[in-house]
């Protein structure tokens, strides 16, 4: 009895080797197959902002990326004895305001510099839900374990999420010839949102990258969600 269903994807030998400079952002997936490249030698460079894991938090790091945009000290705020970024990963907090600024604010500047060597840029998404701060409207990255009270939860549609990365991959494009994008969703399953609300946040990223490779020839996407769904799937 065959225990498999097989995902077939197009083969591109030479899509990723050592001479490139390949970034990856997004979720914890994007971290492990960062790490798993770095072990293996390749010039690569993992989140920058630390973990993230929606389409909005990622879209804005990657623009600060390219203006070089620092973090400022009023972005900064305190929580259970550390100071924090919005837009950072926790990764990033600390106690002391200064140190914790001058560490987000070398990692921008020095992925910043690399901007225009990148060859490749992976993302993962992990979810198309967001929490955005009921005081601003700010779509944040992290919570850093606030009360949920001073957030609203939201399921992005595909079009906010096809719109928001549309005039993103028309910069890329221009001003990055050599650059592929690498669409990934991460294959790790967000149960807090519930069986089913997870099913449809992943159909959610799915439908709006297929979106996007529609639009632009330099958008690919790699199956690791079918593969673990369903390859990997244990049959027992």
């Amino acid at each position: 009895m065959n225990f498999r269903t097989a995902i077939d994807f197009p083969g591109n030998p030479g899509y990723i080797d050592h001479r490139q400079q390949i970034l990856l952002l997004g979720s914890c997936f994007a971290e492990n197959i960062g790490l798993w490249l770095q072990q293996r030698k390749f010039n690569v460079d993992i989140n920058p902002f630390g973990t993230l894991y929606n389409p909005l938090s990622i879209a804005q790091s990657w623009e600060r990326i390219v203006e070089g945009k620092t973090i400022i000290e009023n972005e900064l705020f305190a929580f259970n004895n550390l100071w924090h970024s919005y837009d950072h990963h926790s990764r990033f907090s600390g106690c002391d305001k200064k140190a914790t600024l001058s560490l987000m604010n070398r990692r921008i500047e020095k992925i910043h510099r690399q901007v225009p060597n990148i060859d490749r840029i992976i993302i993962t998404w992990g979810t198309a839900y967001v929490f955005r701060l009921k005081e601003t409207g700010k779509v944040v990255a992290n919570c850093h374990k606030q009360p949920a009270s001073i957030f609203d939860r939201v399921l992005l549609s595909v079009d906010e999420i096809v719109s928001r990365w549309r005039d993103i991959i028309k910069h890329i494009e221009n001003n990055l010839p050599q650059c592929r994008i690498l669409f990934t969703v991460s294959p790790i399953r967000h149960l807090s949102d519930g069986a089913h609300g997870n099913q449809i946040s992943k159909s959610t990223l799915l439908l709006a990258i297929n979106r996007l490779q529609q639009e632009f020839g330099i958008c690919d996407y790699f199956p690791s969600y079918e593969i673990m769904m369903d390859d990997l799937r244990d049959y027992r």
